[in-house]
């Protein structure tokens, strides 16, 4: 996979949905053809920098699917009770799941938690 995206979310994804390999558009040629080499012969290749971002995913807690879901919610500037009501959960129970992005996400605000969220490929304004 050849990508702009360094966030390691991303990076997981693409090789859980098999990708033998991943590398940046910023890679030079040499390592480039090194990577399609490696790939034709059957290895997986990722670039260094993407092993990094990588191995930093591991020291994370996941998020489940539903605190995911809240969290766009929360990039996209809903407060507690629109996302409630979209959701059609309790005010409280998205109390709940802030809480615990914050948690795992080792931030202490709504924005912090949007912006870590955004650099780690955790979601997208898309």
């Amino acid at each position: 996979m050849l990508s702009t995206h360094s966030g390691e979310e991303e990076i997981y994804r693409a090789l859980q949905a098999g990708a033998q390999g991943y590398i940046l558009k910023s890679i030079i040629r040499e390592e480039l053809l090194r990577a399609v080499r490696e790939v034709h012969q059957g290895r997986q290749y990722v670039d260094p920098i993407v092993a990094s971002q990588l191995a930093e995913r591991r020291t994370h807690r996941s998020l489940s699917a539903r605190e995911v879901e809240v969290l766009r919610m929360v990039a996209k500037g809903l407060g507690n009770k629109e996302i409630a009501s979209a959701l059609d959960i309790a005010e409280v129970t998205v109390k709940l799941h802030v809480s615990h992005v914050l948690e795992k996400l080792s931030v202490k605000d709504r924005t912090q938690a949007a912006t870590v969220a955004l650099q780690r490929g955790i979601i997208s304004l898309e």
